[in-house]
């Protein structure tokens, strides 16, 4: 498999839809559709930069979950506070903006950032860091009109429950599943 073109077929606010042409396994010719956050100019941009964040947040032994109205699927899941990065912004003050936007809460401490990973590897290249906080403060709704989002901490045994008979993003059912196994 080798990848010998790219072009770019739509250019959304944030979304950028691109069509990539590769030889298969049997030296075919074959076409690739993908979205990508990022301007890319050839196929040696793909997934060189990250462009948002996702937050794992903790208070006092619980693990904060977002109720998040999704427009792509048309409904209301459990996830994770994220978002992009903003030009000239550090991750970790993008962290605390997003927290911040997305609950009224501050980050107390940084427990650990890790590397930017691929978010949906079979549509796309967007890349996101994951930071474990410590978060403070009290619960207000700083989000703009067009999110409906209702934050929340859980203990163990609530998120056991919502693991069993609610809908979530699969990063946050991963960290979900893992925080109610004792490993968060």
């Amino acid at each position: 498999m080798r990848l010998i073109g790219l072009k770019k077929i739509k250019d959304g606010k944030y979304l950028k839809n691109y069509e990539l042409t590769y030889l298969n396994k049997a030296g075919r010719e074959k076409k690739y559709e993908m979205v990508s956050r990022k301007e890319l100019k050839g196929i040696e941009d793909l997934g060189k930069r990250a462009s948002g964040v996702s937050i794992v947040a903790f208070h006092e032994g619980q693990l904060l979950l977002l109720q998040e109205f999704r427009m792509s699927i048309n409904k209301t899941i459990y996830n994770l506070c994220a978002g992009m990065i903003e030009e000239g912004e550090s991750i970790e003050e993008c962290v605390s903006r997003e927290l911040y936007e997305e609950t009224g809460l501050s980050v107390k401490r940084i427990r650990k950032i890790l590397p930017p990973s691929y978010a949906a590897v079979g549509i796309s290249d967007v890349k996101t860091y994951i930071a474990i906080v410590d978060a403070e403060g009290t619960f207000e709704d700083h989000t703009s009109d067009n999110e409906k989002i209702k934050a929340d901490f859980y203990s163990k045994e609530e998120v056991l429950e919502l693991l069993e008979t609610e809908e979530f993003s699969s990063r946050s059912q991963m960290i979900a599943y893992f925080f109610t196994q004792g490993f968060c």
